[in-house]
């Protein structure tokens, strides 16, 4: 199962609601993921290439999956089609 990565800021409302989401998406076995805060050396490499709102959601390869307000619905559906089908050469 890939690990999906989700950059985080201090005092982020949208960063607590991103925590909740990917939680109940792992609680249900679709997937596993690691909080990266935007100040640590690897936030700050994912943060120069992505959009500037947080949350950002990293897939295992570093590609940007989401942003801002995750939609948990999105996601589950997204999740539910293999890789293959839904990834940019």
């Amino acid at each position: 199962m890939s690990e999906y990565r989700l950059l985080t800021a201090t005092d982020c409302h949208l960063c607590s609601h991103g925590r909740e989401v990917m939680a109940a998406l792992a609680a249900d076995g679709l997937l596993d993921w690691i909080e990266v805060d935007a100040d640590s050396d690897l936030g700050r490499r994912l943060a120069a290439a992505s959009p500037p709102l947080r949350p950002v959601l990293f897939d295992d390869q570093e590609r940007v999956i989401a942003y801002g307000r995750l939609s948990e619905r999105r996601l589950r559906k997204q999740l539910s089609v293999p890789p293959s089908r839904y990834a940019r050469a």
